[in-house]
């Protein structure tokens, strides 16, 4: 595998999008599962929608309009509003993902995120969790003012590395993302943490891991 760069979506792949209902749910009560899966399919939905209307917001709005939606669909009290979107700022990290990220440093690799998230909340979201010190580049969707799966996304690491889109190893937990990205060139591995079925977007991925520890093996 000729790898120049390991580029990794961010939410749901290396940050666990429900740690923050989960920080809240001896609040949210036993339904705070439901709301934190309600919450990040709304959430993505919109990033599409927005995307189909050409009506862009950034993806902190589109978060805290998706949250707006999610806590009235389950009757959540509105004052546990800022408190969720606080801990969205600090979302935790899988557990083995600092260790992951530090050896496929030490093996030399450029280390990138790609992500629908603004710059300012990707900067919070890696310095949060003492992570800054092992990525080269977090690359944001506002850079080119369109979402995910559009290719001016998976355009931005080519361009700035000066490499090939085949010398991009890219890893997304969202099966849509993994499509996107090999359907644009990457070398697309799905991170199937939740031992889900692949989506039928005219792509199938090589690899298939259950967390980054598999990545070692691969790369």
């Amino acid at each position: 595998m000729d790898t120049k760069a390991i580029v990794f979506d961010a939410y749901g792949t290396l940050f666990d999008v429900n740690s923050a209902a989960e920080k809240c749910k001896d609040k949210i009560g036993d339904k705070w599962v439901g709301f934190a899966n309600f919450w990040r399919t709304t959430q993505l939905e919109y990033t599409w929608l927005r995307s189909l209307m050409k009506r862009h917001k950034d993806f902190w709005k589109v978060t805290e309009d998706s949250l707006d939606k999610s806590m009235k669909v389950f009757n959540i009290d509105m004052n546990m509003k800022k408190d969720l979107l606080n801990l969205y700022k600090i979302l935790s990290p899988y557990p083995e993902v600092k260790e992951i990220l530090g050896k496929l440093k030490d093996k030399g690799f450029k280390l990138a995120i790609l992500s629908n998230g603004t710059q300012e909340l990707l900067n919070e979201l890696v310095k949060s969790n003492k992570l800054d010190n092992l990525f080269d580049d977090l690359f944001s969707i506002e850079d080119v003012g369109i979402y995910k799966p559009d290719s001016k996304v998976y355009d931005m690491p080519v361009k700035k590395y000066k490499i090939n889109s085949s010398e991009i190893t890219f890893l997304s937990a969202n099966t849509w993302d993994v499509s996107g990205g090999g359907n644009y060139g990457y070398n697309s591995i799905w991170v199937n943490r939740n031992k889900a079925i692949f989506d039928n977007l005219d792509f199938k991925p090589k690899n298939e891991i259950s967390d980054l520890t598999h990545l070692l093996k691969i790369i």
